[in-house]
C-alpha cells in the first residue's frame, strides 16, 4: 500500500450540525479520500485532540476547520487552548478558521493566529474546498 492511499483526516468543528452536514457531503465530494469527523464546539474538539494525541500523535487531523461562535468555547478560545496545550508540536494539522462573520475584524483577527492558515467566509462550496486545500498542502 503505498503512502498516498492514506487517507485526509479533517477534524470539523461546528455547532450547527446542519451545516456540519452539507459541509461532510462537500469534502467527501472535493476529496474522495477523507476522514472527517465533527465535534459540536471547540472544548470538546480539544477534549478529543488530546486523546488523539496521548494514544498516538501521528493521528492528528490533518486539517481542522474552525467555526468561531460556538456555545461552550468558541473558535478564539480553541485556538488559545491548542497553542497553551501545544496539541500538535510537530505542526501537521493545519486550521482554517470558516465562518459565516463578515466582520474584517474577526478575518483579520484570524489572520493575526501563526496557527491559522486562512479565513473562509460559509457557505462552504465545492470552489472553497479545492481552495482551501491547495493552500494547506503549500503551508
Amino acid at each position: 500500500m503505498n503512502i498516498d492511499a492514506r487517507p485526509v483526516s479533517i477534524l470539523l468543528v461546528d455547532d450547527d450540525e446542519i451545516n456540519n452536514f452539507i459541509s461532510i457531503k462537500l469534502i467527501k465530494k472535493a476529496l474522495l479520500n477523507t476522514e472527517i469527523t465533527a465535534c459540536l464546539n471547540g472544548k470538546f474538539a480539544i477534549d478529543q485532540l488530546l486523546d488523539i494525541r496521548s494514544k498516538d500523535p501521528s493521528k492528528l487531523p490533518d486539517y481542522i476547520l474552525l467555526d468561531i461562535n460556538m456555545p461552550i468555547m468558541n473558535g478564539w478560545e480553541f485556538l488559545d487552548e491548542y497553542d497553551k496545550l501545544k496539541i500538535d508540536t510537530t505542526g501537521k494539522t493545519k486550521i482554517f478558521i470558516i465562518s459565516s462573520s463578515v466582520f474584517s475584524n474577526d478575518i483579520s483577527k484570524a489572520k493575526s493566529y501563526p496557527l491559522v492558515v486562512d479565513f473562509i467566509s460559509k457557505p462552504l462550496n465545492i470552489e472553497k474546498i479545492n481552495e482551501l486545500f491547495e493552500k494547506g498542502e503549500k503551508h
